[in-house]
């Protein structure tokens, strides 16, 4: 990490860098000049120092030793012992990581009363399930699932840590590698590795407008959280080989300063995410009484019915239902837009879709180019004609 030092010889203590500094991190105590922890280093008064009197002090970054992390560790989520799908992703993505660069896979598995389930694992390519057990396990406390992912860590110093980007796994990954001092890339939507062992994580940035790259490659281990709905899962071996190996849980670390009083559970109801036909409305529709055309059409297909997000931002719709990087990324087998331009942001929430059908009267729509069928029209009437076919 760079910093800078003020060289007294040459300071003539203009009080240039003070007066130029925006955070007053810049003060003279008894007849130096100081910076304080307010730097944000802008490097503004290392530019405008007439005398040169700043310089800028690169501090040599230790090279971890890469050979000694080894192997690709996936945190099992669950509630109550089903284990979520997102899991299963990220183990398929894992397994295809590992080949590549002769690592083994690995699971974490902490609960209460969860050793059949961590046994059900072994179906999957995985080398090992490490599983911690124990009745202040079984219900999600971030502080002490934060104890045991360390204790785990430290035991098996895997290269990279994968992690789903759900509540839970958003909440305790950045906790996890803050206490390793590394780095974090979240909501992945691609991930590589290259022949040393790091890891390519790419996501979007910008509001979605540019897919950036990011390399930790001066820290181990490398963490990750991914989105449900955006890896393919894994698919089931066939003998398992893997083993599952249960760990000591020390008191210590299942010391808590949250209390759970009461778990209620919310009424579970089909959403987006299970839904395979999907039919989505856009700004191409003009009303909000329109959208029960669109209920329509996906009440014939036993589908549901998702927006954008202009949609819910305006109320028509609720935010669940909103599709895109700031909501759900949705993989159907058939998705129909209706309306939907196509930015970036939805493109990238549909990019796993296995038929994209996108009517839109603007031939130049974005979402027409990534449409397996397109349809150059006026949705008010492509949409009843559709209906009519589907019901005559």
């Amino acid at each position: 990490m760079a910093t800078l030092a003020i060289n007294a010889r040459r300071c003539s203590l203009c009080g240039e860098c003070i007066a130029t500094c925006p955070f007053n991190a810049i003060s003279e105590v008894d007849g130096k000049i100081e910076i304080d922890a307010g730097c944000r280093m802008c490097k503004l008064c290392l530019k405008n120092c007439p005398e040169k009197a700043i310089t800028l002090i690169d501090d040599k970054r230790v090279a971890v030793d890469k050979e000694a992390w080894r192997g690709i560790l996936v945190f099992v989520e669950h509630l109550d012992g089903e284990i979520h799908p997102v899991t299963l992703e990220l183990i398929g993505k894992a397994r295809e990581l590992a080949d590549s660069t002769n690592q083994p896979v690995y699971c974490l598995f902490m609960g209460d009363q969860i050793a059949e389930q961590a046994k059900s694992l072994l179906q999957y390519p995985v080398e090992k399930v490490f599983v911690y057990e124990d009745s202040a396990l079984r219900y999600f406390r971030v502080d002490v699932y934060a104890n045991i992912f360390e204790d785990c860590i430290r035991a098996v110093q895997p290269s990279t840590v994968l992690v789903g980007a759900t509540s839970v796994g958003r909440s305790l990954a950045p906790r996890v590698a803050a206490r390793f001092r590394t780095g974090l890339t979240a909501d992945c939507t691609t991930l590589e590795i290259r022949e040393n062992t790091d890891l390519v994580q790419i996501r979007p940035a910008f509001g979605g407008n540019v897919m950036a790259q990011i390399v930790t490659p001066f820290s181990r281990p490398q963490f990750a959280t991914v989105r449900y709905k955006v890896m393919s899962p894994a698919e089931k071996g066939g003998s398992p080989s893997g083993t599952v190996e249960r760990c000591v849980v020390s008191p210590v670390r299942l010391k808590s300063k949250i209390r759970v009083r009461e778990v209620v559970l919310n009424e579970q109801s089909p959403g987006i995410l299970e839904a395979e036909t999907l039919v989505v409305a856009g700004r191409g529709v003009k009303d909000k009484q329109d959208l029960e055309l669109l209920q329509e059409l996906a009440d014939l297909l036993d589908g549901q019915l998702a927006a954008t997000r202009p949609l819910v931002e305006a109320g028509w719709v609720h935010y669940s239902k909103q599709i895109g990087l700031s909501g759900r990324t949705v993989k159907p087998k058939l998705i129909i837009t209706c309306g939907v331009s196509g930015a970036v942001q939805f493109s990238a929430g549909i990019s796993g879709s296995e038929c994209i059908v996108a009517i839109n009267q603007d031939r130049s729509a974005p979402i027409l180019d990534q449409a397996h069928y397109g349809v150059v029209g006026d949705l008010y009437e492509v949409v009843p004609s559709l209906i009519d076919r589907i019901k005559g």
